[in-house]
């Protein structure tokens, strides 16, 4: 089963972070947003993955071209070009890595990347970390026989929330979960005949549209988690997050 990524899109509420390296590359403790997610599919098994790439799609290439001298220790021979490996810091993925264009919407990424694709296959956004269960995500999408699932999460807050008992603050939660409704955040499972909906045109989405018609004709379920759940979409958003990394909260890291 394949694990597609979009990554793609240009970050701008990133500012000049997004400015050199496409969002999906941006780090969290020392490693790229986009390591972080591939690592919790990977936990569950799924390490074949389809990177739909677009801007500044170069640097994600030359990453994981060279992810092995990245992540190991070595001794390089100059004459020769022999290289000797010290330690083994390896995932063992397979990453196919495709450039869908550089103003495509989603819809048209994911149609650009059909012939990589399985008859069923996962689908997430570049920049969204959770510990979701990728297992029982899969069983839920099985179970209902449906085109597509998607994950529904509890956006955390964008102010902080005071805790407090008959007035007396007790403590300061900072982006605690919102507990009104849900949204889509991403982690989707989806059946290969939805590519019949979606186009190569660079104007074609996903959201607006395709998965509209298919909830209409009630082809779309909700796989509700609970759990952690949050995007990097500004510096503020990234800053938090190498925070609960740096101080051994981030409990998206499943593995190891």
């Amino acid at each position: 089963m394949k694990v597609i990524i979009l990554a793609g899109g240009y970050g701008s509420r990133l500012g000049s972070l997004s400015e050199l390296i496409p969002k999906p590359m941006i780090e969290i403790g020392g490693k790229p947003i986009i390591w972080h997610i591939m690592k919790t599919y990977a936990h569950y098994g799924f390490t074949d993955f389809v990177i739909a790439l677009g801007y500044k799609g170069n640097v994600i290439k030359d990453y994981f071209y060279n992810i092995k001298h990245r992540n190991n220790d070595f001794t390089v021979n100059t004459a020769s070009g022999n290289i000797i490996y010290h330690n083994s810091n390896d995932d063992d993925w397979n990453v196919t890595l495709v450039d869908t264009g550089l103003e495509t919407l989603k819809g048209g990424r994911i149609k650009r990347l059909e012939e990589y694709l399985d008859d069923v296959n996962m689908l997430t956004y570049g920049d969204g970390v959770a510990n979701i269960n990728i297992s029982e995500l899969l069983d839920f999408h099985k179970s209902h026989g449906k085109k597509v699932t998607i994950s529904g999460v509890r956006p955390p807050s964008m102010f902080g929330e005071i805790i407090q008992e008959n007035g007396k603050v007790l403590s300061f939660e900072e982006k605690p979960q919102t507990s009104n409704g849900y949204i889509n955040g991403g982690y989707m499972v989806f059946s290969k005949q939805v590519l019949d909906l979606l186009s190569t045109d660079e104007k074609c989405d996903f959201e607006f549209g395709p998965l509209e018609q298919l909830a209409a004709n009630g082809e779309v379920m909700t796989y509700r988690h609970e759990g952690f759940w949050e995007c990097a979409d500004t510096v503020r958003d990234l800053n938090h997050l190498n925070k609960l990394w740096n101080t051994g909260k981030a409990d998206w890291k499943i593995w190891e």
